[in-house]
């Protein structure tokens, strides 16, 4: 069976965006780090074959993505529905965070990822 999660061919991209994280995904990580989520443990830059994910929980099979300006570049939409799409084909549930959304209301945006995890853990049992 081929190897699809966290390969060892990007472990240093994995470490160099650990290394440059925004202020968007420092934020989300204190938040979800140490199983504060419904106990649930979250890694941070998680790559699945070449992507990397911002932030993955593998017991319910959730991404949460920081969206910053970057994502609303030109060709970037696509790019996003494109590797989404891509990741999904793992079971992959997504939760996407824009960063205005996050500094504007962070008590919303920090729900949204409790939300979601909430709804995979009943639908789990």
């Amino acid at each position: 069976m081929t190897k699809h999660f966290n390969k060892s061919s990007e472990k240093a991209k994995r470490k160099k965006l650990r290394q440059n994280s925004t202020e968007a995904e420092i934020l989300i990580w204190r938040f979800i780090r140490n199983r504060q989520i419904q106990g649930f443990k979250f890694k941070r830059q998680y790559s699945i074959d070449h992507f990397v994910i911002d932030f993955y929980c593998p017991e319910l099979k959730l991404a949460v993505e920081a969206d910053g300006a970057t994502h609303n570049e030109s060709g970037r939409k696509e790019y996003d529905i494109r590797r989404e799409k891509y990741l999904k084909k793992f079971g992959l549930n997504f939760v996407r965070i824009k960063d205005e959304e996050l500094f504007g209301n962070p008590n919303k945006a920090f729900a949204k990822i409790e939300d979601t995890a909430k709804k995979l853990k009943e639908s789990k049992i």
